[in-house]
């Protein structure tokens, strides 16, 4: 099938990085940032070091029932809760360093105008269809009952409280009236069935297309391809694309009128609205298709494990069914869940740590090099102060800040701040060099399958081969006696310094900018991945080391007072 770019080597080029568009009916906890917003940048980072053409593109989501839910809740409008929380997401995502090139918003009009003349296109090609619905409706609130305003028993697994559009547990797609024992969210009362027409995109015509481009798409995760397989095995059905809710994109279908969109129809459909809007701006209203119908783009999607459905089965659908030329996901990275203590993170429940609350205890880059390294990619992980302490102190301090700290400042004191001049390199000095070669090929290599905590694993293993070098070599003993070796040695151990900066720039970027304008080369980010292992000359010179990290206090119980503080300060709210 020819617009099934899935397969086989894709030439450098363009790449468009996307992430799961967050609800902003609350502030995103850590988790979800890992799961899809921070990985998305560390990728996009990685590939503009590589000199790709990157657009990275994502956006708040605010239509759909978790935001009106929230906003009755607090009794405001829909449209003044998400005006606040996207300004101040997108303010804290910028503190966090998410690069994105566009970080739009599923009202905007650009949006809007792309998602209803798509679904059109479809209407018009046959695949969307008007049914009779039995659907539940709650009497003493007055209204029907979609997604989440309504929960229940999982009638697959069992799971409590399973959502009415997807179960958290084993991840199937529902219906609110496949619920057991389903309840308003609002008022905790018991439903009843009515009957109202809505609008369904037929999936099922799609079945024998998307096992095609799932088994022949060679980057896609085995949990993911494998769980849409299986969707695909068990027969998919067709799904809403109307809503009873008031919130929301208006259904554009002849005879839909007081219908909105079903917000997970708009939403995946905004990698494209995002990407449109992104050049319009740029005065370039056609560069949007360079991402989308080259077939020598990449495209890749960062989601939790929660999200797969969506990206691999109804997006794909939704974009052959256009009859367009579209390019399907060529990756999507997922990760399981971040939990706190074995459960999942709840505001109400004062279980978890969020983003603004992240930053008011340590850096950025602290955490970002944390959920990095521990990203769960392959099984649920569990958050703890220890594993927290531990990742600082050990490997951002005492050993990647270390051995840099340590070369550095000697290069200082010894040899009046510039790169010294080596003498013959020895066997040991070739292999260091040639040790530092493999690991930055590596590195890229782990970026690009999406190997996120084996990158930053890797990363740390240039400083330790670094102090071992410095330990095994002792150039502050060298210095008295054979000033020529000693300058040798600190010639090579600035090299592991340099390729530091840019392989770790994806990762810990304000960090990496730091150590790059001490050695007296600013802009990292502007810089090329093939830049870590051109030499720092001779004679180059540095400016003054500082240390780049500080031990943090490992007592679980201090931190958790920490925390405890900045929550009393009232910044532990729902919105």
């Amino acid at each position: 099938m020819s617009n099934l770019n899935v397969g086989g080597a894709v030439k450098l080029g363009k790449v468009l990085v996307t992430s799961a568009w967050p609800y902003i009916n609350v502030t995103p906890h850590i988790g979800n940032l890992v799961g899809s917003v921070l990985s998305a940048d560390v990728v996009a980072r990685y590939y503009r070091l590589k000199g790709e053409e990157v657009v990275m593109v994502s956006g708040s989501d605010e239509h759909g029932t978790p935001i009106e839910v929230e906003a009755i809740r607090l009794g405001v409008s829909p449209k003044d809760l998400t005006d606040k929380n996207h300004a101040r997401v997108a303010e804290l995502f910028r503190k966090w360093g998410i690069s994105f090139d566009n970080y739009t918003r599923t009202e905007s009009p650009v949006h809007k105008e792309f998602v209803q003349q798509h679904l059109m296109k479809i209407y018009n090609n046959g695949y969307i269809f008007t049914m009779e619905t039995d659907m539940l409706y709650c009497e003493k609130c007055k209204r029907f009952l979609p997604d989440r305003f309504v929960e229940g028993k999982c009638p697959y697994c069992g799971h409590e409280p399973a959502r009415g559009d997807q179960c958290d547990a084993c991840g199937r797609l529902l219906e609110p009236t496949t619920l057991v024992e389903p309840y308003c969210v609002i008022c905790k009362g018991k439903p009843i069935v009515k009957t109202t027409k809505h609008w369904y995109f037929d999936l099922a015509k799609f079945s024998e297309k998307l096992a095609e481009y799932l088994n022949a798409n060679k980057q896609l995760p085995s949990n993911a391809k494998n769980f849409s397989l299986n969707l695909i095995k068990e027969g998919l059905k067709p799904r809403a694309v109307t809503r009873d809710v008031l919130w929301g994109m208006p259904a554009p279908f002849p005879g839909a009128e007081g219908k909105t969109i079903y917000v997970w129809v708009e939403a995946v459909l905004g990698y494209v609205s995002a990407t449109i809007e992104y050049f319009r701006n740029r005065g370039e209203p056609e560069g949007w298709k360079a991402y989308w119908f080259n077939k020598d783009a990449k495209t890749l999607y960062f989601i939790g494990k929660d999200n797969i459905p969506f990206h691999t089965l109804i997006l794909p659908a939704l974009l052959l069914a256009s009859h367009e030329d579209y390019n399907l996901p060529w990756n999507v990275s997922t990760t399981e869940f971040l939990q706190f203590k074995g459960e999942k993170a709840s505001k109400s429940l004062r279980i978890g740590i969020w983003i603004d609350e992240a930053l008011e205890l340590f850096p950025a880059d602290y955490w970002r090099y944390f959920l990095i390294a521990t990203r769960p990619e392959t099984k649920d992980s569990n958050f703890s102060w220890e594993i927290f302490a531990e990742k600082i102190n050990a490997d951002l301090n005492d050993t990647f800040g270390n051995f840099i700290h340590r070369t550095l400042s000697f290069i200082n004191t010894q040899f009046n701040s510039q790169i010294p001049e080596p003498s013959k390199l020895d066997v040991d000095d070739e292999q260091i060099l040639e040790n530092l070669k493999k690991r930055v090929g590596e590195i890229a290599e782990d970026f690009e399958a999406c190997k996120l905590q084996s990158a930053a694993n890797a990363v740390i293993s240039i400083s330790r081969l670094g102090n071992q070098y410095l330990n095994d070599k002792e150039p502050w003993n060298l210095i008295k006696s054979d000033r020529a070796k000693a300058a040798t040695v600190l010639y090579v151990a600035a090299q592991l310094v340099k390729a530091l900066a840019i392989v770790s720039a994806p990762i810990i970027p304000f960090t990496a900018e730091e150590l790059w304008k001490t050695l007296n080369m600013p802009e990292v980010h502007k810089q090329k991945w093939s830049e870590a292992l051109k030499p720092l000359p001779a004679g180059h010179t540095i400016a003054k080391a500082k240390p780049l990290f500080r031990k943090i206090e490992a007592d679980e119980k201090k931190l958790e007072e920490m925390l405890a503080k900045i929550r009393s300060k009232g910044s532990f709210k729902t919105s």
